[in-house]
């Protein structure tokens, strides 16, 4: 069995994205120069108009294997033609041309050594109504803030790598959204530190959906600007954005790609303090649990709540009847709680107490909450 050998130029795609889908880049003419094969795939520009020439047929192995089914124009037809009569080019397969239609006594679309389509491959009514719903969905899916799979302007990232991380997108966008809710002026935030636990080489670890994801939970939460895959590096740059990734390797087996996701903000004021180390960072962790985003850790307080809808954190002195109480509360003002957990230190001693709830509650709710004298403190944060 033949094995294939595939390289490639592109002077935009990362090499290791390349890498990643078993393909080599090179440059433009070792590309030209070494392949048995050339397909094309590019737009017209100025750049690539009639990329394919006289000096590039040169280049080329003899006999040598063209095919275009990308845009007329980046070959240049008659140098083809006799590159094709010289026997440079063995064979050419063309499914554009620089003029659609070409004449009829065209040289190269009548040479012997040319296969060619009509350029229709898109206009049955069956393809035409396929790109019509794959627009439409990619359309609603990026006006969502949903990951753009095919947007050309944006990191390449393989669709396998795609679909593996996309419950640890939502999650590190909520993580995000989270800890700057928590700290009093979240408008003010200019550095943050996320830590993955992995057991993954940091090597074999993509992270830069979940580094845009990230500017997309902390700008959006604090204002009115839309933040997605391709705009979050340049709109975390104009504020002046900092984040700082750091990889924290597991003895485990590393079938998922995360065990876990840690967000801090340091250096700035709190509006729930058991959020807050020591050494003053906000911190928040959480993890996948059945392709459900969860969060498992306020600071030193371990929970387990389902990140949706919204949240609302107390810490309290842990004693009997104060889920009962805090449950009254929010049932008198119609407001649905979809999940409550507890996390503590010890028995009767500080506890940290989440509550999932399916509406906002109004702030003389959240007022008679902090009135329970055994609550200390508590904060309301939408997701």
């Amino acid at each position: 069995m033949t094995c294939m050998h595939v390289i490639a130029h592109d002077p935009y795609a990362p090499a290791d994205c390349a890498c990643a889908l078993g393909v080599e880049v090179v440059s433009f003419d070792e590309a030209i120069s070494t392949a048995d094969f050339i397909s094309l795939h590019m737009p017209l520009s100025p750049a690539t108009s009639k990329m394919l020439n006289d000096e590039t047929f040169a280049k080329m192995k003899k006999g040598v294997r063209i095919i275009n089914v990308a845009c007329g124009g980046v070959i240049d037809e008659e140098a083809l033609v006799k590159a094709l009569d010289a026997g440079i080019v063995a064979q050419a397969a063309l499914d554009v041309f620089a003029v659609e239609l070409p004449p009829k006594d065209s040289k190269l679309v009548l040479h012997e050594q040319v296969t060619v389509t009509p350029h229709l491959g898109a206009s049955t009514v069956e393809a035409q109504e396929g790109v019509a719903i794959e627009i439409a969905e990619a359309v609603l899916g990026a006006l969502k803030g949903e990951l753009a799979a095919t947007a050309v302007n944006a990191p390449m990232v393989p669709a396998e790598v795609l679909t593996e991380l996309k419950p640890f997108v939502e999650l590190v966008e909520k993580l995000a959204r989270l800890a700057v809710q928590l700290v009093t002026e979240g408008s003010g935030v200019k550095s943050l530190k996320v830590t993955y636990a992995s057991a993954r080489a940091p090597d074999d670890l993509d992270t830069r959906l979940l580094r845009a994801m990230i500017t997309k939970g902390l700008i959006e939460s604090v204002s009115s600007v839309f933040v997605n895959l391709v705009n979050a590096d340049i709109t975390a740059k104009q504020r002046g954005l900092r984040i700082a990734e750091e990889c924290f390797g597991l003895d485990s087996s590393p079938e998922n790609p995360l065990e876990s996701i840690q967000v801090q903000i340091a250096k700035l004021e709190s509006r729930f303090a058991s959020a807050m180390s020591d050494s003053g960072e906000v911190i928040v962790e959480g993890r996948v649990k059945d392709g459900v985003p969860h969060l498992t850790r306020v600071e030193a307080f371990e929970v387990d709540v389902s990140l949706e809808g919204s949240i609302i954190l107390c810490r309290q002195v842990d004693q009997p009847g104060l889920i009962g109480k805090v449950g009254s509360i929010l049932a008198q003002e119609n407001v649905n709680v979809s999940f409550m957990s507890v996390g503590r230190i010890a028995p009767r001693k500080h506890a940290v107490m989440a509550i999932g709830v399916d509406e906002q509650p109004s702030d003389n709710t959240l007022k008679r909450i902090g009135e329970i004298r055994a609550i200390e403190e508590y904060v309301f944060l939408k997701l």
